[in-house]
């Protein structure tokens, strides 16, 4: 009676799959392993706290265009724009451990100039 289990085949090109007579190799540095995955997490964490402080930029700088007040209050929420813009720049730099003062945090400003463009343009 012949089994119903399809004989194993053995075809080149498929190493990518496991195979069960060749186990993975344990892991030679576990301290190696622990600092990527830090290094992955820094990225991960910066990345979201950088991304959502930006929407709330941009959600500023859409409430200061479209207002219809006074353009000292648009000129305001512009400027606030800005302060969050360096916020999140600096919020990036001090999750990868970096000097938060540096003149990366003139890039966090690049909202209010946009902003005060199109208010006062």
């Amino acid at each position: 009676m012949a089994s119903s289990v399809p004989a194993r085949r053995q075809e080149k090109g498929r190493s990518h799959l496991l195979d069960m007579n060749a186990p993975r190799q344990v892991v030679k540095d576990p301290e190696q392993d622990a600092r990527d995955l830090a290094r992955v997490q820094r990225w991960v964490m910066s990345v979201l706290a950088v991304t959502t402080i930006i929407h709330l930029v941009v959600g500023i700088l859409v409430a200061a265009v479209m207002l219809d007040g006074p353009t000292s209050s648009r000129v305001g929420l512009a400027v606030i724009s800005g302060i969050f813009g360096a916020g999140a720049v600096a919020a990036g730099l001090a999750i990868h451990g970096k000097r938060v003062v540096s003149p990366w945090l003139l890039l966090g400003l690049v909202p209010t100039a946009i902003g005060l463009w199109l208010i006062l343009a």
